[in-house]
């Protein structure tokens, strides 16, 4: 099946959407809902002081949703704007309707006030906080944390059991196999990532300490697991150090992401998990249940994540070949339902074994479009050649995705990240790893064969207008305050697709619809907010800036981000974004550079912004081993 046909079965959402009253969609439209009905309020109340009390009364008389609902919608229906601050008002509501309005604060943090023991009565997973950290002894807290990260984090990789995982870490046994303070801590570092709560922060409100406290704890232990040769190693001690790569790579901090990743990827070969001749018997003769399906967990998770990483940044992978069997695809997992804590209770299918299998399968190809587009491939075929037939096997493996994957089912978020990695990886595909800009269409000798009628640009395009899609799909269903991180690599992916092309049009509702996204992810965390600010820069170098101000459809927040130079506010609102970028690349200040040319820091094309984005994220992988302590084998 062709890219193309693909696209237009994950948008058919979008002509609904588009006949939605504005106030009927900012409530029901997934777990922003609170900030948009905040918006409605203040439109409200602009237009007409009436209509606040009795708004107050409906409250307080413990109105419904629905009928505060069809209050507001009439309310909305009959307001005529007359002043320019209400129909700014109006247009930013349109704009957050149809999903191009950006961000610049990350969702307003919730003191306790609302209680977070309100949402543990809720949690689908009740742990206690002793004797696993220092940081915090509420035991409501820690449940919340590790619901948060059990959700929405953990299914998109897996590399450990959660079942075996809640089991132990319930039974407070520090010296287990599968649970230990180490992993806990780490675990609760990135599950901040996830709340807006005043305990996720060190500081209420500022992404940089999001997780700190549990962080600096997690590292305490770390130093206490550095394996000399011949020592024991732990397999909740390198499931730790992955969840450490994935709280590394989301603030760049010390450029530690590829350290621990490759560390894990060391213990990993140690046990003879991966990259072994020989398989592994796991044995119930030998091993407990636990440990055997922990173990084919880590192994294939291990393998995910090496593959995900290595071919984004498109580095050869390291892991070759993983030495166990895979989990079943058809067995049952006792938490094969999934729902949305704390948006909502509303549970669908999770399908994680079935998922699980598909993500290993997707996870052999990109190993080896990691080894070809490095130059590491060995097979004798010609580029062109190898390339299409990656692509073949690409379009082979999405074509057999079972039918519960299909967007139109409104699957679980993974389902829709899975899809979204599948088409970053066409993208990857499309590009010219060594110069890195789209391959020309037909009529140019570097242009490889075209494949299945189409030329590889309109290939890499098509699948960044699908990305735009399924983002959309995602926003609308869950929101994007709870995406995954790997969310924000595949729309920054696409959106600099779509910007480097010669026929880039900034007034492009698919580039407008992944803005807005993006704006809202890059809050979220210090990397993003670098991110964000590098595109900025990138848009505005292409001079369309007055394109967007002269637009009616273009809602206000759009037309501030992408103003032209001459008429931007210094300093703007995103500006702060730039705070903690001291360098990209080599030695040169960027913030001394940032004051002499702005414009000059804008990222050129796909290639500069992944290397910009390798920086900031994971660091440089020619760096890790100077890191590794000297004299220790093993870790």
């Amino acid at each position: 099946m062709s890219t193309r046909r693909k696209k237009s079965e994950t948008a058919p959402a979008r002509a609904d959407r588009a006949q939605q009253p504005a106030a009927e969609y900012a409530i029901s439209s997934g777990n922003y809902h609170e900030d948009l009905l905040h918006d409605l309020f203040h439109v409200v109340r602009s237009i007409d002081p009436d209509h606040t009390p009795t708004l107050v009364d409906m409250i307080r008389n413990h109105a419904s949703l629905d009928e505060v609902r069809a209050y507001l919608t009439r309310a909305l229906a009959a307001a005529q704007p007359s002043a320019p601050d209400q129909e700014d008002a109006l247009r930013r509501l349109e704009g957050l309707r149809r999903g191009i309005e950006v961000e610049s604060e990350p969702p307003r943090f919730r003191p306790q006030i609302m209680d977070i023991r309100y949402l543990c009565s809720n949690a689908p997973y009740r742990v206690p906080a002793k004797p696993w950290t220092s940081v915090t002894d509420d035991d409501d807290l820690v449940s919340h944390l590790v619901s948060l990260y059990l959700i929405w984090d953990y299914p998109f990789f897996a590399f450990f059991d959660s079942g075996t995982f809640i089991k132990h870490m319930a039974m407070g046994n520090t010296e287990s196999d599968f649970c230990s303070p180490f992993l806990v801590n780490a675990l609760l570092a990135n599950a901040c990532y996830y709340s807006q709560y005043t305990e996720a922060y060190t500081v209420p409100g500022d992404v940089r300490t999001k997780g700190a406290d549990f962080l600096a704890e997690a590292e305490r232990h770390l130093q206490s697991h550095q394996f000399e040769k011949g020592g024991d190693i732990r397999l909740a001690s390198l499931q730790a150090h992955l969840l450490l790569y994935e709280r590394y790579s989301l603030s760049g901090h010390n450029d530690w992401g590829y350290t621990m990743l490759h560390r894990a990827i060391e213990m990993g070969e140690s046990l003879g998990i991966v990259n072994k001749k020989t398989d592994l018997r796991l044995s119930v003769s030998q091993m407990s249940e636990d440990m055997i399906v922990s173990i084919k967990r880590t192994a294939w998770g291990l393998f995910q994540v090496d593959t995900v990483v290595h071919t984004n940044f498109l580095r050869p992978s390291r892991v070759r070949s993983v030495s166990v069997e895979r989990i079943d695809r058809n067995g049952l997992n006792t938490s094969d339902m999934w729902a949305p804590y704390p948006v909502s209770q509303k549970s669908r299918p999770s399908y994680l074994n079935l998922y699980f299998d598909e993500a290993c399968k997707l996870s052999f190809i990109a190993r080896d479009i990691s080894w070809s587009l490095s130059r590491t491939d060995r097979s004798g075929t010609e580029p062109d050649q190898r390339k299409q037939e990656l692509y073949d096997r690409l379009s082979a493996w999405e074509s057999n995705l079972p039918e519960c994957f299909d967007p139109a089912t409104r699957p679980a978020p993974h389902l829709l990240l899975l899809r979204m990695r599948y088409h970053t990886l066409v993208i990857n595909l499309c590009c010219d790893r060594f110069g890195f800009h789209p391959i020309l269409s037909e009529g140019d000798e570097r242009t490889p064969r075209e494949s299945k009628g189409f030329s590889a640009v309109e290939i890499a395009l098509s699948s960044a207008r699908t990305i735009a899609a399924l983002t959309q799909q995602l926003r609308v269903e869950y929101g994007m305050e709870h995406a995954h991180q790997f969310a924000m690599y595949s729309v920054n992916l696409a959106l600099f697709t779509l910007l480097g092309q010669d026929t880039f049009d900034i007034l492009d509702r698919d580039f407008l619809t992944l803005t807005s996204a993006m704006s809202i992810i890059a809050c979220r965390s210090q990397l993003g907010r670098h991110l964000f600010h590098l595109f900025k820069l990138s848009v505005r170098s292409r001079n369309q800036g007055d394109r967007v101000q002269q637009s009616d459809e273009v809602p206000p927040g759009i037309k501030e981000l992408f103003q032209p130079d001459s008429k931007a506010q210094v300093p703007d609102r995103w500006d702060k974004y730039a705070e903690g970028l001291t360098k990209i690349d080599g030695e040169q200040s960027y913030v001394d550079h940032f004051q002499d040319d702005p414009q000059s820091l804008a990222t050129s094309g796909l290639h500069e912004m992944l290397q910009r984005y390798e920086r900031l994220s994971v660091g440089k992988e020619d760096e890790w081993r100077d890191r590794r302590p000297k004299g220790v084998t093993h870790f």
